[in-house]
């Protein structure tokens, strides 16, 4: 084996590397471009549609079903259904069932002047956590610093709340959480 093999098989080896870097960066940058928008919508014809009038029922009956509107690719690959459709049992309930102790919970916020945001679902979590992290033994400040942060950003829908009113709204939950469901 001569001096001159060693250096030439590191030599290969180089230029195998180099080659198939080369090659996988190409690719990706052939197939990386994220332009998946439709530039034009094709055009159809229909040969049925052109037939004259003097042709038989049957080829009548094949033009109908040939020149029955087409849809444009574009529109129909990207517009959601006009009403979305409802598959039974999935993903969930669509309404979240109270049970009264949850009812009372939320009533007990409302009559303390605090709105749950949409179904009360959030709420109600919150209130278990509540109950959980109190089980648990976790501390005020801990318990405290989450529901604010739950209330806070719960409140995004409606108008903005300052920190000290979410802090005093978690303080109602915490409150309400204790006295009604957390039994």
């Amino acid at each position: 084996m001569s001096l001159f093999s060693g250096n030439r098989n590191t030599f290969a080896r180089a230029i195998a590397v180099g080659s198939l870097t080369l090659i996988t960066g190409g690719m990706l940058v052939a197939c990386g471009s994220d332009d998946s928008t439709v530039t034009s919508t094709p055009t159809t014809t229909s040969a049925a549609a052109s037939s004259s009038a003097a042709s038989s029922s049957a080829s009548a009956s094949a033009t109908t079903t040939a020149s029955a509107a087409p849809t444009s690719p574009g529109a129909a690959a990207t517009a959601p259904p006009e009403q979305p459709q409802s598959i039974e049992g999935f993903p969930g309930p669509t309404e979240v069932e109270v049970n009264p102790q949850a009812q009372a919970f939320l009533d007990g916020l409302k009559a303390k002047g605090v709105t749950p945001e949409g179904d009360g679902s959030i709420a109600i979590n919150t209130a278990n956590y509540i109950c959980a992290a109190n089980v648990q033994g976790t501390s005020d400040e801990e318990i405290l610093a989450l529901v604010t942060a739950v209330v806070g950003s719960a409140a995004t829908d409606g108008p903005a709340i300052t920190s000290e009113q979410a802090s005093a709204n978690a303080q109602i939950y915490i409150d309400v959480a204790n006295a009604t469901f957390c039994k």
